[in-house]
């Protein structure tokens, strides 16, 4: 009984993060910038670390180096967290046009019929997100990146709440 509850607080509270990113973009960007930021400093020190055991020497020395350029990205984003901002908003446009690039073209070449539908819709989705974001850039620096937390965090609240529901319900019926 105490898992549904507990799923359901974390939809709440993450609903509610994202109504309170939504309310704040400049502060949930920094906030976004700051934890890839953190996550770059921690996955870099845990690759050279495994690294360190890894069999040959040439595993070794490539991880080392891709734990130290994590590092070192980390580092210079928590430095300058507003150039990191910048940053990682260039790098999530650019995303955006790849992905949805992608999407087409396999969407195009490989799918047929409603898949192929879903395909092209969300590849015009990420190519139009992609566009705007580069298209008003460095302005959307400021805010594109608290927007896209509080998105998540909606998301991921609402599919939690019904996660919870759903799983409170087939308990019931079980009982």
């Amino acid at each position: 009984m105490m898992n549904w509850i507990v799923m359901l607080i974390i939809g709440i509270l993450s609903v509610v993060l994202g109504l309170v990113a939504l309310a704040n973009p400049f502060e949930a960007s920094m906030t976004a910038t700051l934890i890839a930021a953190w996550s770059f400093v921690f996955l870099g020190a845990v690759q050279i670390v495994v690294s360190l055991g890894a069999p040959s020497t040439g595993a070794k020395v490539v991880g080392v180096l891709f734990g130290i350029v994590a590092l070192v990205i980390g580092f210079n984003i928590l430095g300058e967290p507003l150039k990191g901002m910048l940053t990682l908003t260039f790098v999530a446009g650019i995303m955006f046009l790849v992905s949805g690039i992608a999407k087409a073209w396999y969407g195009f070449a490989f799918a047929l019929g409603a898949p192929r539908v879903a395909l092209l819709l969300s590849a015009l989705v990420s190519i139009v997100l992609g566009v705007m974001v580069l298209n008003n850039f460095p302005q959307s620096a400021t805010v594109i990146l608290g927007v896209l937390l509080a998105v998540e965090l909606l998301s991921n609240g609402f599919s939690a709440i019904a996660l919870s529901l759903m799983s409170k319900d087939i308990k019931d019926q079980l009982s």
